[in-house]
């Protein structure tokens, strides 16, 4: 088929989608950031969305988020200012898509898919892309692949992540997760990255696309912004706008990289949703739909259907006061491949990025690895769990050397393993060089790789 007969295609396929007849209600009544409509609610389902029209004839979208009594129950997109009893409200037909290209890369959008960053009209792709995806069936999704590099010492070695894995970030405020996201991003050696800042602080958008991301990085990404004083829809709708362009790219065969911070400021949107509709508080307010609706966006990442990319989600979970325990946390950990744990005490004594080694774990982890590699983090792990439980006695000069050789020798290698860990925003780190420098600190050597050459010289 010719270029112009698929614009043709493309073009009556639109034309299909415009409906025939338009369907209007009338505001009943306006209820915090709840909006009950009457007169059309026959025609309306959940996640329909519709357009108020205010005093000013200004069109306020708005979607359907439930029925009471016999009105139907909608959220805005926008502020419900002007928005009065007896208010027009337009049925909008069709669900929202989006139609993304691989020109999206280096852009900046919002959760409609339209463009924030100033630099012109974004090229639309030929075809439509839903923004409510459902994850790929479980029986016909391949495994997860081989290791990729994210160009971070601490979780290179110590929390390897495969092609389609899914780790959280666990972290409370001010620990350095933005910095610890926009390193993955520029050192990865993946091909497309596509960034969700969701409910994030407007004043840091900018400071995280110009000083931490930079040129380099936002090159190859797609950002996609919902500050946080924008409404919960919205906040929500950037979410799934987020795993929906990640999994256009992966459906074209590319392994993507998927960046959200932060989880949990999805699960707070979901919860003014709840509440607003009237759905009841569970755990520390949060109604039973936001466990519900986590998986379904969790799950969207990760291995493909066979022939297509993979999605691999790094999520980042704001822990409120350093309670890792807290229920966001808590369902996150239960559904995701491993989790890497940001302490601040950690960050404190001045170590970046603060991941807490013994904390933190990666399912794919050991199988991704070889013996030798296995043998190096079992080794660093053990020589840092000796230190950590001698910690206080140490620090109060308690223990006397000589006392436990194990002891001794955490006591020698810790520091050099501390100063592994740490790494500048500027420095990169491979896969090889982070093995090889652990290795030299813990004075192993691969017996294999010495029989494999004694063998070749043979």
């Amino acid at each position: 088929m010719s270029a112009k007969l698929q614009d043709f295609d493309a073009f009556y396929r639109e034309l299909a989608r415009v409906p025939e007849i338009r369907i209007y209600g009338r505001v009943a009544a306006v209820v915090g950031m709840l909006v009950e409509i009457s007169g059309m609610e026959s025609a309306l389902s959940i996640g329909a969305r519709c357009a108020l029209v205010d005093r000013n004839q200004r069109q306020v979208p708005c979607e359907i988020v439930g029925f009471r009594e016999g009105l139907a129950l909608a959220m805005t997109y926008g502020s419900l200012e002007g928005v009065g009893l007896g208010s027009k409200v337009v049925l909008i037909d069709g669900e929202p898509v989006v139609r993304p290209t691989r020109a999206w890369l280096g852009r900046v959008i919002n959760a409609f898919g339209e463009p924030i960053d100033g630099k012109g009209p974004l090229p639309q792709g030929p075809e439509p892309c839903r923004i409510r995806n459902q994850p790929p069936p479980a029986h016909a999704r391949v495994r997860v692949g081989g290791k990729i590099d994210l160009g971070i010492k601490a979780i290179n070695t110590f929390t390897s992540v495969c092609k389609g894995q899914r780790l959280g970030i666990f972290a409370a405020s001010g620990i350095g997760k933005s910095v610890l996201m926009s390193m993955m991003a520029r050192y990865t050696s993946l091909d497309i990255n596509v960034i969700g800042l969701i409910g994030e602080r407007g004043r840091e958008v900018q400071e995280f696309i110009e000083d931490e991301l930079g040129p380099e990085g936002l090159a190859r990404s797609v950002v996609v912004v919902a500050t946080s004083d924008e409404s919960p829809l919205l906040r929500r709708q950037a979410a799934q706008m987020t795993l929906a362009l990640a999994e256009l790219f992966r459906d074209q065969g590319e392994d993507v990289l998927c960046l959200m911070d932060s989880v949990t400021r999805f699960a707070m949107a979901m919860r003014e949703i709840g509440l607003s509709i009237g759905e009841p508080p569970a755990s520390k307010g949060y109604t039973p739909s936001v466990f519900a609706e986590l998986p379904r966006l969790l799950e969207r990442a990760g291995p493909g259907v066979a022939g297509s990319g993979s999605i691999t989600g790094l999520f980042t979970v704001l822990v409120e006061g350093d309670d890792h325990n807290e229920p966001i946390a808590d369902a996150c950990r239960g559904i995701l491949d491993g989790h890497i744990v940001l302490e601040r005490s950690i960050a404190e004594r001045g170590r970046y990025p603060a991941v807490n080694i013994l904390r933190s774990l990666s399912r794919t982890m050991p199988g991704c690895n070889n013996e030798f590699e296995n043998k190096i983090v079992r080794e660093a792990r053990r020589h840092m769990s000796v230190y950590e439980d001698m910690a206080e006695l140490i620090r109060l000069g308690a223990y006397k050397r000589g006392t436990d050789p194990a002891v001794d020798q955490a006591l020698l290698l810790y520091p050099e393993i501390e100063r592994f860990l740490g790494q500048r925003r500027e420095e990169q780190s491979t896969l090889a060089s982070g093995y090889s420098t652990l290795a030299g600190i813990l004075g192993l050597v691969d017996d294999t790789a010495v029989t494999g050459d004694e063998a070749a010289s043979e």
